[in-house]
């Protein structure tokens, strides 16, 4: 079975890949990356989406955020060296890709004439899909920054350093951003209630 981000191209033998690489070590090499991005995709393909899903409003940008972010991380298969920092690249890359997303429906939303209606899913009389609605929505109330740091923080289970690295941000910043997010997020859900 041939890995999804196989390098050959279609009417191409294996081998011929290796020839044009270099040899059986850079082969070697790439079908190591290969494994390890596909098994990255299988692992936390669910947790990015997850990223994503709190950062957008809706499951077909969420998934296109998270395929994208896995192009361009096998695009850039040779700049990523070290295997264990797959994840956090792949976990930056979704969190970029959101912002452009987001940038992009601002750009829309203002070019558009008149707002458009929100459709209701068919789902939302269950109790638990409606606490997780109002706590996406006060979400979205947060400041960009507090959003981010807040997501990465409790839902995709980073520490702070971790937070301050994917994000750019000194540590100060992180715990800042998160103690003004956690107390404007408990004032917004008590309004809720």
């Amino acid at each position: 079975m041939i890995a999804p981000w196989s390098a050959t191209r279609p009417g191409q033998h294996p081998a011929s890949v290796q020839t044009e690489r270099g040899g059986a070590d850079d082969a070697m090499t790439a079908g190591t990356t290969v494994d390890h991005l596909t098994e990255t995709y299988r692992t936390h393909y669910r947790s990015l989406l997850g990223l994503a899903a709190l950062l957008l409003d809706d499951t077909a940008s969420c998934e296109d955020v998270v395929q994208e972010a896995f192009i361009r991380v096998h695009s850039a298969r040779k700049r990523v060296r070290d295997p264990e920092k797959t994840l956090a690249y792949l976990r930056q890359t979704v969190v970029n890709l959101s912002r452009s997303t987001l940038r992009r429906r601002i750009l829309g939303m203002k070019l558009l004439s008149k707002p458009m209606p929100d459709m209701a899913s068919a789902e939302e009389g269950a109790y638990d899909r409606i606490e997780r609605d109002e706590l996406k929505k006060a979400l979205r109330g947060l400041q960009r920054r507090q959003r981010e740091v807040l997501v990465l923080r409790y839902f995709a289970d980073m520490t702070e350093s971790q937070v301050a690295d994917v994000l750019g941000l000194s540590l100060g910043s992180v715990k800042a951003y998160g103690s003004r997010g956690i107390a404007a997020l408990r004032v917004a859900m008590e309004a809720a209630s």
